[in-house]
């Protein structure tokens, strides 16, 4: 359940970053098939944003989900950018996407409006139920960020709240891969949950320490994005012609060296990687959802597999005692 509202999720939720195209080309066919297959299969959350694919993403999601019953469906988008006309480029950011439009950073007041009503015509739903502020944070703009993070609080989060008052969303957040800021903007309103990407993963633990805790004092969840940090976690070091990633980019030798010693204890337990980077967030009673970009029928039915392995309780204390794990992170109990 996402704090403070009636919005219950599945812990399994799908990223849809990937069917705008990130990284290489998805069918419209194939991305309708994914989003299905993942309804069918009892997914309930589904994320987007204008962002992927430069509303690519977005078309598809609405096209795909528009068939079924908008309250078996937990929707969100983000906030924070607005999508200006441009020549059209195949290859942007990342983005493999045919659409003439370039992503442009706005936290105002009426660019977070303007957004919101651009998606709501992209997506030609009857509701987005979460929307998220995206991509602020100092990691993102450098030395624009304090000028930013002022517009995004004074503007952008009235807006936002706005929304939520007037029940045109139930909740808002912040949808963003740094977790220092999530806590410099819990000091100046609330949020009913933050999208975390990759800071809470089998390699990466540090939000323990304050901004965990925090989220449980102040009723705020956590929907936690990028399991895999980037693909690391899923594709482990072993695959011949792949190369491993970390954080957007190719892995360092000292991640992949961590990863194969959790592939080692995998290997003792026979426990898949991808299982137990998918399991590890949910442990933690701030997490209510983990979402990993899917693109396909076939990803969404090992990806379900996956999140259903029976993982024993000795794997986690495993990793704990050979402080591939810190100690104070909670871990699952083994399935009845």
């Amino acid at each position: 359940m996402i704090a403070n509202t009636n919005l219950s999720v599945n812990e399994l939720g799908f990223g849809a970053a990937t069917l705008g195209n990130l990284y290489h080309k998805v069918s419209d066919s194939n991305a309708h098939n994914a989003l299905r297959k993942a309804y069918d299969c009892g997914i309930n959350m589904f994320d987007t944003a204008p962002y992927y694919g430069f509303g690519l993403s977005e078309r598809r999601v609405g096209d795909a989900l528009r068939e079924y019953d908008a309250n078996n469906i937990v929707l969100s988008t983000k906030v924070g950018r607005v999508l200006r006309q441009c020549d059209k480029a195949e290859d942007k950011y990342g983005f493999c996407s045919p659409m003439p439009f370039e992503p442009i950073y706005d936290y105002s007041y009426d660019g977070i409006m303007r957004s919101f009503e651009d998606s709501i015509q992209r997506l030609c739903v009857s509701k987005i139920d979460i929307i998220y502020m995206h991509d602020i944070g100092a990691v993102v703009h450098g030395e624009k960020h304090q000028q930013l993070f002022k517009i995004a609080m004074e503007g952008g989060y009235k807006a936002m709240d706005e929304l939520r008052s007037q029940g045109l969303v139930s909740a808002i957040g912040l949808g963003v891969n740094e977790y220092e800021v999530c806590e410099q903007a819990m000091d100046y309103g609330y949020f009913n949950c933050f999208l975390l990407a990759g800071r809470y993963t089998l390699l990466e633990q540090e939000a323990l320490k304050t901004f965990m805790p925090r989220c449980i004092k102040d009723n705020s969840s956590i929907v936690l994005g990028g399991p895999y940090n980037s693909g690391i976690l899923a594709t482990g070091t072993r695959r011949e012609g792949v190369i491993p990633h970390y954080n957007y980019a190719p892995a360092t030798e000292n991640i992949i060296n961590r990863v194969k010693k959790l592939e080692a204890v995998c290997d003792l337990y026979n426990v898949p990687l991808a299982s137990a980077a998918l399991q590890f967030p949910l442990a933690h009673p701030s997490v209510v959802c983990v979402i990993p970009g899917l693109s396909s029928a076939t990803r969404v039915e090992s990806t379900v597999k996956d999140m259903n392995f029976n993982i024993p309780v000795d794997f986690w204390l495993e990793l704990q005692n050979r402080q591939l794990l810190d100690s104070d992170a909670p871990v699952r109990a083994e399935k009845a």
